[in-house]
């Protein structure tokens, strides 16, 4: 019996100390081509993690991402857009129409993924991972419309996020990238 326990509790903190490793780095996704990506490549680097849509009110912010990325990107620092479908059919495009929309409206350059789900029964895990503080350690934060942005450190860890209105050259994100 007390092998079993021992065993046990053994088994639980082995479980506690992995679900405690998990950080941004840990996840794989593919991108709006439909290569894989690994986020570990992005480590040493600030990350800005958005959820996107195409016919929102909000799509102009892609202009000052686009801005935000471009002043920032050789300061180890990195944007990355997630297209998703959530809010009102806002984004119903194909990955390649996301594509093309993005590049010939707002000329952006910064790396987008592969459309995905930010909420709901079929969450993505990096947004359940983002979203969940069972995931991620730090705060609950549910996504509550396009173009919420997640602030994300060198180490992978999550440490801040944005509401989808708070502008992309907002003195609370300038100031995380630059301190």
């Amino acid at each position: 019996m007390k092998k079993l326990t021992f065993s046990l509790i053994l088994l639980f903190m082995v479980s506690l100390t992995v679900n405690a490793q998990k950080n941004f780095h840990s996840f794989k996704t593919k991108t709006i081509d439909g290569t894989d990506f690994d986020l570990a490549s992005l480590k040493g680097k600030k990350v800005l993690v958005v959820n996107t849509a195409s016919k929102c009110g909000l799509t102009p912010q892609y202009k000052e991402l686009e801005a935000l990325y471009r002043q920032y990107k050789d300061k180890n620092f990195v944007i990355i857009g997630f297209p998703a479908n959530n809010f009102m059919s806002q984004e119903p495009g194909t990955n390649e129409e996301i594509a093309e929309f993005c590049e010939l409206n707002y000329g952006v350059t910064f790396p987008m993924m592969s459309k995905i789900s930010v909420k709901g029964k079929d969450q993505d895990p990096i947004y359940k991972w983002l979203t969940d503080k069972k995931e991620n350690g730090k705060f609950d934060a549910e996504v509550s419309w396009n173009f919420q942005k997640f602030m994300i450190d060198e180490n992978g860890n999550l440490v801040n996020y944005a509401s989808p209105r708070e502008k992309p050259l907002s003195a609370k994100i300038v100031e995380w990238i630059e301190n």
